[in-house]
């Protein structure tokens, strides 16, 4: 794990912000807080727009390494990946930064300040946001987000390579229909154990220089203009230093659906005055109206200011060229060949093996013949994910088998078998217009590989061009259109079929579960996706994968999408049975924790061994249980991932700090009760046993320590 960089020079900046806003007029200051900030030519200030995108790579800026979606990195488990991946990216805006602006060209999407990660809490599988996430734990949340902005601001001792930013604050997770007027009620409680500690990791762990205000309201304040949010919590309380932007056009919303006041001018002056210091949007233009109404203390204005150009001098945009060491990255640094190879080796660590029973590796040209069906299994817009980038090439499913396999005798037979959502491929046609193909197809394989799930174009944010439904929720857990008709009849023919699921969000599998050979859950695996999964179905590379967010029964009683409450919401709540837990995926392989020791130092010992005869990588995770106050399940404290070669024994040393023994009471307070602990070691939850695996995948994986506190 990285250390956490000290910008030693940040009160150095600080005054030379000072100095510059000092110089400002109160029109020129008002400009500087928009996204879209002008030239101020007198002063030597260059125009800059603080609106990049960087989820999963460079977005929406041409040619760019795209990596798997978000939720997929999060399925990863893997700390140092996050870094990695972290660090291409912001290597890569560098590197486009330093060319455009040689270039003249400072418009959107360009710049070093990339709004990401979106460190929501994934609550409800409903949400079509959630695939930007990294799911529905804090901890795992937390350690992998800390990892990534540490990637993306870079090791530099006085200047930030990129600035990240933590969103949105606070309590976002929809539904999106209404994110411009909702109020999230939410128990303090629920917020200090739920929703606050990623961003508490963000500030006080990784040191990030953004942090972005939500839409909605928590409990009747605007997140834009909520004292409670920006002041006392994120300032006072952890210590935030950077700048606080606002999401685009949610000034807007405090007085046009939020009605907490009547015009731009007082929403201007609320949500400076509380702290929000960019406005995404043009509200903020209101400002010269505000000082000069006495609604807003230009002094506040300044404020905001000097945060603002602290963040740009940090990331070394005042200052000479060359003088900052990442002015020497270049263009050719884009989607370059070692970047390439790093994304292919992160793709292959994102996919979640559900089920087997046995049909998997395929033994590489055993098969005369492999049928691959579904609307999913050439569709570019599932590798990519929304807040994507644009690759130099793709790689579908169907690409990926077909290179693999170009060298062998096996052939393989491709339908689409239906529309993504849609009753009929072409709209002069009967519905379930490629039955028949699906028929020939299954009845000329011998082994069949069924590519089904999502897109961005049936799960997103509110109002993206490309989403099929204009909120961007899923309705419900089930496949859509008549993706689950093609399904059965594909199985009625009884050939070994293998389900691959490209999805941002958990759907309700329990038929597959019962009738598929295999599971393997792709999510949106990025731009060498289909490479890297046909690798795995082949044996190259066993999954490793651990799903970082619960996949519900179709019995499963969600809660109203709009009750912010914990209650029968993720793993550590759900009291009714689940399909898939959080933190399940099998290997090829078999691994077993031998013993785990409880170290004075408040770390643990812990002996894993492959009892197989292929190499595995296996995550170890360790889940805690209070004597009380905590959660109804156990809630995961730690992990490590650990590579294991065919048959060999290692030990796993996992330090667990005091956060993992303090739990939040009913008065919102974190405490450290004492009485025993439990403490619960093994390569998933303890104790659960999913419906859509055998008992026997989990057995002797796990132990059980009581620790006296």
């Amino acid at each position: 794990m990285t250390k956490k960089i000290k910008h030693r020079d940040r009160k150095s900046f600080e005054d030379r912000a000072k100095a510059l806003v000092d110089q400002m007029t109160l029109t020129e200051k008002a400009s500087q807080l928009l996204h879209k900030a002008p030239a101020i030519e007198r002063l030597g200030i260059p125009a800059y727009n603080w609106w990049s995108e960087g989820l999963h790579g460079v977005a929406r800026a041409g040619v760019a390494t795209m990596f798997p979606q978000a939720i997929g990195l999060a399925a990863s488990f893997d700390t140092e990946m996050m870094y990695e991946v972290g660090d291409i990216i912001s290597t890569e805006a560098r590197a486009r930064y330093n060319t455009f602006s040689k270039l003249g060209d400072r418009d959107i999407y360009k710049g070093l300040t990339i709004w990401s990660p979106n460190i929501n809490i994934f609550r409800d599988p409903r949400w079509g946001r959630g695939q930007e996430t990294y799911g529905e734990d804090p901890v795992l949340t937390s350690d992998l987000a800390v990892e990534f902005i540490r990637g993306l601001q870079g090791d530099d001792p006085t200047y930030l390579k990129t600035a990240a930013c933590a969103k949105h604050f606070a309590c976002y997770s929809g539904p999106e229909d209404l994110r411009h007027e909702f109020d999230a009620v939410v128990s303090d409680k629920d917020l200090e154990e739920t929703y606050f500690p990623a961003f508490q990791a963000c500030v006080e762990e990784a040191g990030v220089e953004s942090v972005m205000s939500a839409y909605n309201r928590v409990n009747g304040f605007a997140c834009s203009a909520s004292p409670y949010l920006l002041q006392d919590v994120l300032r006072n309380k952890w210590g935030f230093e950077g700048h606080v932007v606002s999401d685009c056009w949610a000034i807007a919303d405090i007085f046009k659906f939020h009605r907490l006041v009547d015009n731009p001018v007082d929403a201007t002056a609320m949500s400076i005055e509380a702290g929000c210091d960019l406005n995404c949007g043009s509200c903020y233009g209101h400002a010269v109206d505000a000082v000069i109404a006495d609604k807003l203390d230009e002094a506040k204005v300044d404020q905001a200011l000097i945060r603002l150009f602290t963040t740009r001098m940090l990331l070394g945009l005042f200052e000479e060229k060359g003088q900052v060491s990442y002015d020497q990255l270049e263009w050719t640094e884009n989607d370059s060949p070692k970047h390439q190879e790093k994304n292919l080796e992160v793709a292959l660590k994102v996919p979640v093996l559900l089920k087997n029973d046995g049909i998997l590796p395929l033994s590489k040209g055993a098969q005369k013949t492999i049928g691959l069906i579904g609307p999913n299994a050439r569709n570019i817009r599932a590798l990519e994910g929304n807040y994507e980038g644009t690759a130099s090439r793709y790689w579908t499913v169907l690409d990926g088998l077909q290179e693999y396999l170009e060298d062998t005798d096996t052939r393989v037979l491709f339908s689409e078998g239906c529309h993504l959502y849609k009753d009929r491929m072409s709209g002069l046609a009967e519905p379930n217009d490629r039955l028949s193909e699906v028929q020939a197809v299954c009845e000329a394989s011998d082994v069949v590989i069924a590519c089904f799930g999502l897109d961005p174009g049936l799960e997103g944010e509110q109002g993206d061009q490309g989403n099929q439904f204009a909120s961007g929720d899923k309705p419900d857990l089930c496949l859509p259109g008549i993706q689950r008709d093609v399904l059965e009849i594909i199985y009625s023919y009884n050939k070994p079929t293998i389900l691959l699921i490209m999805s941002g969000s958990a759907l309700a599998l329990d038929q597959d579960a019962e009738k598929a050979s295999a599971i393997l859950q792709c999510w949106y695996p990025g731009s060498q996706g289909g490479k890297a999964i046909a690798q795995i179905l082949f044996g190259d590379h066993s999954p490793e994968g651990k799903l970082p967010i619960t996949f519900y029964s179709e019995h499963y009683e969600l809660p109203d999408f709009t009750d912010y409450s914990m209650i029968e919401r993720t793993y550590r709540y759900a009291t009714q049975g689940v399909l898939y837990p959080f933190g399940f995926g099998l290997t090829y392989g078999k691994a077993k924790v031998l013993s785990a020791d409880w170290k004075e130092d408040r770390s643990l010992c812990v002996q894993v061994k492959n009892e197989s005869d292929i190499d595995i990588r296996e995550t170890v995770q360790v889940y805690v249980k209070a004597p009380q106050f905590g959660p109804v399940h156990p809630e995961l404290k730690a992990f490590r991932k650990v590579a294991l070669k065919a048959g060999e024994e290692k030990a796993v040393h996992i330090k667990l700090d005091d956060k993992a023994f303090r739990v939040v009471n009913d008065e919102a307070q974190s405490v450290s009760p004492k009485g025993q602990w439990k403490l619960y070691v093994g390569f998933g939850q303890p104790d659960v046993s999913p419906l859509g695996a055998a008992r026997k995948d989990l057995e002797g994986q796990g132990l059980v320590l009581e620790v006296e506190r």
